[in-house]
């Protein structure tokens, strides 16, 4: 496999556009756009705008391995047109991939050619994964060489006709930048652009569906309150594609703001510190606490140049006080926090230029309307100082959940997106997040559902009942902990309750606490109160 040079012009400036008549648009659509910042129909625009402005600088990397935006243009375009000829306009694709050069590549090519593209966490076991491809009913599953097998099986089992493998031993960057230019394919705005899989309630997963104008307004929201330069940035960024953090970190914002994107294929320490100086880092995308503690805590930490960091961006679980001050000291950057969720991003950031809040998720865009509504109705606006649960409203929130008509009637009432999350306001529009309705537990910035391990647990021969709750960890922001009781006259240990779990769930849903109790606390309706368990739980720590 050749080493993909950057200085490599493919798409020469005079052959790059085809009809990019509305690449920039008139700014009537955005009015809260910083100055000089272009408004676009679809992120596959902006890209074809990089290309044709600056061809031969560099795009993406993954590890050493580079596209030029001029070669970027080129491989979409070509994987586009194959995924064309699949029939997937107005379809979806689902992607079981690491991340990688192939991942971003296909992602990006899936939504050119019109289609919905899924990003899956191939790390999840069949049993977790299973259900998820079953409802994204996907034309096509794309796979690397690492998840080939269990992709293809799982496609003979459900019947879906079209595997594409990229990378090894499939479809490779050579292949495709040997292929003859085309006219790069374009979706439209109000196509459904991607699904990102979040929970509810129930803690069952759901899509949310976001169409390309909602895409677009993440960067606008973004670009507002941390105003990237255009055609300077360079970024690292180590969240998974499937994550909406990782996914809009590595494909959305960076190709909007014309920056150079360091995809990591995974999170290791200390590669990550050698990426900043070696590729002279401006802007890491970061993602929750402890992806900064693991940075913290190795070796080469305090050996890094951090000196080209302009800012540091951390999302999915909120960050220590102690944390934000110490990495600012160490470092001579502000690391700021951002609330987003699967179901739409930003909701509040941190400003880059202004009055940051220890302990606050920050300010609103301009664009999204976010209130603090009574916990009765969700009607009544709460005033300042006083909690309530946070709804939103805004064009980069999610159109509905794929195939939850009833979970769409909750969530979404009269154009408000209910997050299910208790905040409130300061005086100064600071919004302060204090808890959640949901039962939901956040392990290093991934959502697990209490419902989904409690179901698998109640598989055991052994166990009679059992109830998960999150409990604090400094390193993760939550652990998973474990209540089980036991049938008569059998038993289980610690260990072999979370080796029963392994082999159903993803490591970071395995109860790293595991206690056993006589009865769990009821509530005076008979239902178990995991608010007692909470209690129970913090207080053992």
């Amino acid at each position: 496999m050749c080493i993909l040079s950057p200085l490599l012009t493919v798409c020469p400036r005079d052959t790059v556009r085809t009809d990019y008549t509305s690449v920039p648009r008139e700014k009537t659509m955005q009015p809260y756009l910083p100055p000089d910042y272009p408004d676009y129909p679809t992120i596959v625009h902006a890209l074809a705008a990089a290309a044709e402005l600056h061809p031969d600088a560099p795009g993406i990397v993954c590890q050493y391995r580079q596209l030029s935006y001029g070669e970027y243009v080129h491989v979409v375009g070509a994987l586009a047109r194959q995924f064309g000829e699949l029939g997937v306009s107005q379809e979806r694709i689902a992607f079981v991939m690491t991340n990688s050069l192939e991942a971003t590549v296909g992602l990006m090519a899936g939504m050119a050619a019109r289609a919905q593209v899924s990003p899956l966490n191939p790390f999840y076991t069949d049993a977790e994964l299973e259900p998820l491809v079953r409802d994204v009913e996907p034309r096509v599953i794309v796979c690397d060489a690492g998840t080939s097998e269990r992709v293809r099986a799982m496609a003979a089992k459900l019947g879906i006709k079209h595997v594409v493998q990229l990378g090894i031993g499939g479809i490779t960057m050579d292949d495709l930048l040997a292929r003859s230019r085309g006219a790069l394919p374009l979706p439209q705005e109000s196509d459904l652009s991607a699904i990102f899989f979040t929970g509810g309630t129930t803690g069952l997963p759901k899509g949310a569906n976001h169409t390309h104008l909602s895409l677009m307004a993440f960067c606008y929201g973004v670009s507002q309150l941390w105003p990237l330069t255009l055609d300077k940035e360079r970024i690292v960024n180590v969240a998974p594609l499937f994550h909406v953090w990782g996914f809009c970190f590595t494909l959305i914002a960076p190709v909007y703001f014309r920056a150079f994107m360091d995809i990591m294929p995974a999170y290791k320490p200390e590669l990550v510190l050698e990426e900043f100086q070696k590729q002279k880092i401006t802007v890491f995308a970061g993602g929750p606490a402890a992806l900064y503690l693991g940075l913290r805590a190795n070796e080469n930490f305090a050996r890094t140049d951090f000196s080209s960091l302009k800012v540091c961006l951390s999302g999915g679980a909120p960050c220590p006080e102690e944390l934000l001050i110490s990495w600012e000291e160490a470092t001579g950057c502000v690391l700021l926090e951002g609330w987003g969720m699967s179901e739409g991003a930003p909701i509040n950031l941190s400003p880059l230029n202004g009055v940051r809040k220890v302990g606050s998720v920050g300010i609103k865009p301009p664009n999204a309307e976010v209130e603090v509504a009574d916990l009765q109705t969700g009607e009544k606006v709460m005033p300042t100082g006083e909690r309530g649960e946070i709804r939103l409203r805004g064009p980069m929130f999610t159109t509905g959940y794929r195939n939850r008509p009833e979970d769409n009637k909750q969530s979404i009432r009269n154009g408000w997106l209910y997050t299910g999350d208790i905040g409130y306001y300061d005086e100064d529009g600071y919004l302060f997040l204090v808890d959640r309705k949901k039962e939901m537990i956040i392990v290093g910035g991934y959502n697990v559902y209490p419902r989904e391990i409690d179901e698998l647990l109640f598989k055991h021969p052994a166990i009679l009942e059992a109830a998960t709750i999150g409990v604090p960890n400094s390193f993760s922001g939550e652990a998973v902990a474990a209540y089980i009781v036991l049938r008569h006259d059998q038993k289980l240990t610690a260990e072999e309750v979370q080796d029963y779990c392994r082999t159903s769930l993803v490591k970071y849903k395995v109860p790293t606490k595991v206690e056993f109790v006589d009865a769990l606390p009821r509530t005076g309706v008979g239902k178990i109160n995991k608010m007692e368990l909470k209690k129970r739980g913090v207080a053992s720590l």
